[in-house]
């Protein structure tokens, strides 16, 4: 997860106009258009498979041409790769958002964890995406650069926590990859329908299973 003060994105800058790190400025209108073929596109490879969908049914979907998606993407898997990017960042926005407000590394472990279930909740199409994503090159390439990051991040604050006494003496690069790989699952399964329907009457007792689980074990 994001640390409170961090400014990079998980996978690269997700501000530039066109995949690859072209820095063009857009105009407003430039923008809505970029946007609208990110939207429609992420709603597609969810609902129709990465494969399936090609670039007439997206340009198509939204009333442009080839040439249109051409000037914003290189290619298909460079839109993709986009998509990855710009979910990753708004992400960790929001995480930074919720954490900004901890006094405490342990607070902001906590807050990490609430936000990126909250996060999940809302974005279960990216979630379909970052599945598949995960089981093809370079896609999974990008992820795994990302899930780096935020290990980090996250080995910092709970080496943070250990020194206060706040967590057990234990590995935090160990300790973090655990909450990371527990949050991330619960999330998946949250936003994607694989939990009981007690499991998902609540959203805040969601939440603070979550946060019970990954900082103070099951036996507490």
């Amino acid at each position: 997860m994001a640390s409170g003060k961090d400014t990079q994105s998980s996978t690269g800058s997700a501000d530039s106009s066109k995949g690859g790190g072209d820095k063009r400025q857009l105009t407003a209108r430039g923008r809505d258009r970029r946007d609208a073929l990110l939207e429609f596109a992420t709603k597609s490879f969810a609902e129709r498979g990465f494969h399936p969908t090609s670039v007439s049914d997206i340009v198509d979907g939204i009333g442009v041409g080839k040439g249109v998606f051409y000037w914003y993407f290189p290619s298909k898997d460079e839109l993709l790769l986009e998509i990855l990017r710009e979910a990753l960042t708004d992400l960790r926005r929001f995480q930074r958002s919720q954490m900004n407000e901890a006094n405490d590394p342990l607070g902001e472990l906590e807050a990490g964890i609430r936000a990126s279930l909250a996060w999940s909740a809302d974005n279960a199409d990216v979630l379909r995406l970052v599945m598949f994503g995960w089981t093809e090159e370079p896609f999974a390439k990008a992820l795994r650069r990302g899930r780096r990051i935020v290990i980090d991040d996250t080995t910092k604050l709970v080496a943070q926590a250990i020194e206060q006494g706040a967590i057990a003496d234990g590995d935090p690069a160990m300790l973090a990859t655990a909450i990371i790989g527990v949050t991330d699952e619960l999330g998946r399964h949250s936003a994607l329908g694989g939990l009981t329907a007690k499991a998902q009457a609540s959203v805040d007792d969601f939440m603070d299973t979550a946060v019970r689980f990954c900082l103070r074990g099951i036996t507490g």
